[in-house]
């Protein structure tokens, strides 16, 4: 228990919300910034790559911004969560339901990344709740 705790509590939260911005960034600077070389070998259309780099840029300055409060849980973390559970489902919509991506190695780029993306909304939704028992707790013991 002591391992998700050390994720789950403000401070590993915002440990989880910089690797997020972080990879986020730099999954976003590699789809903008060498789309082309990367759709070749991974068997995927440029535009997607592309899109989805453009795409990132909103959920980076959210976990980034998120990162930086002091006390990140509420309704801008359950927006992130949100986020990153319908960027995993889109994944699984793009491998599973359309031909962009043809190549071995393009859907096992999808796939892992969306299980980074799973992992990382778990432990953000797991320090959201976590957060909201302790504000009830407060709460009823001030009542």
């Amino acid at each position: 228990m002591a391992f998700i705790d050390a994720f789950t509590s403000p401070g590993g939260l915002r440990r989880v919300l910089w690797a997020d911005a972080a990879a986020g960034a730099g999954m976003a600077a590699l789809h903008l910034g060498a789309a082309a070389p990367l759709a070749e070998w991974l068997g995927m259309s440029p535009r997607l790559l592309l899109a989805s780099g453009w795409l990132l840029l909103p959920f980076v300055l959210l976990a980034g911004s998120l990162a930086l409060r002091r006390d990140a849980a509420g309704g801008a973390l359950a927006l992130l969560v949100a986020g990153n559970v319908l960027w995993v489902l889109a994944s699984a919509v793009v491998l599973w339901g359309t031909t962009w991506v043809t190549g071995g190695w393009g859907q096992a780029y999808v796939a892992v990344q969306a299980v980074a993306v799973l992992a990382l909304a778990e432990l953000q939704w797991m320090a959201l709740r976590r957060a909201r028992v302790a504000v009830q707790g407060v709460r009823a013991a001030v009542s």
